[in-house]
């Protein structure tokens, strides 16, 4: 499994994500029902491994939340690909002061699941260090610990370019702060993107240029890459 550690630095890939310039692409007045407006996130647990994570996988496509003990006394998870939910449950302990590691089971569609989180003891790097998804074997992840002044958005949606290629194009949103996995239809391989979310825009790219645009739940853009070829993103929210 590919894990993946972005840092608040713009990181693209040459292949698909790196701009050159951006065009404007309509707006689509799709609403998430089901997500939230405010964070879940405790003010409690800003600083500690306690608290909310969320995040999107990719390969095929779908949406992760941890709650570690965040005003409740239990830890779960609530794991959706492709559409389909589960929620997977951990008995580990958590001790102030220390790292949190813990492996959540269940079953996702059906199928025994398994999934294990890591994060310091403060609430930073938080990784998935391995995984059990039927018929998913070569997931990647990209996961934000939320606080309570900074929500985490959660977008999924599609990329095409003109080689042509098309693609699932995954997004997550923090504060000023975003990060990005693409992976071509068919392929194992994913590429990865983060920058600055500024005035509801994606801010990427090498050149820097402005990558996309966030309206509502709807993510839009269009852009050159560095090799010349059109790149355009679409999606929603979904958590």
């Amino acid at each position: 499994m590919q894990l993946l550690r972005l840092t608040l630095a713009v990181i693209i890939s040459t292949t698909l994500f790196t701009a050159c310039k951006k065009d404007e692409k309509k707006d689509d007045t799709y609403t998430c029902t089901t997500c939230k407006s405010t964070p879940d996130a405790l003010a409690a647990n800003d600083n500690t491994s306690k608290g909310v994570y969320k995040g999107t996988l990719i390969g095929s496509s779908g949406t992760i939340m941890f709650n570690i003990m965040n005003g409740v006394s239990n830890i779960s998870a609530i794991l959706t690909v492709d559409g389909i939910s589960a929620t997977l449950t951990s008995t580990a302990t958590w001790v102030s002061g220390q790292p949190f590691l813990a492996t959540f089971t269940g079953t996702w569609n059906n199928q025994p699941t398994s999934l294990t989180f890591a994060v310091a003891a403060d609430g930073t790097n938080p990784t998935i260090t391995a995984y059990t998804i039927y018929g998913h074997p070569t997931v990647s992840f990209y996961l934000y610990k939320e606080l309570s002044t900074a929500q985490v958005r959660v977008f999924e949606g599609t990329y095409s370019n003109t080689l042509p290629e098309t693609g699932t194009f995954n997004l997550v949103i923090s504060g000023s702060t975003w990060s990005a996995l693409g992976r071509k239809d068919n392929s194992t391989s994913t590429s990865t993107a983060g920058g600055a979310f500024v005035n509801n825009q994606l801010i990427g790219g090498n050149p820097i240029v402005t990558m996309g645009t966030v309206n509502g739940d709807v993510v839009t853009g269009t852009f050159l890459n560095n090799n010349g070829n059109t790149v355009t993103i679409n999606g929603h929210r979904t958590l």
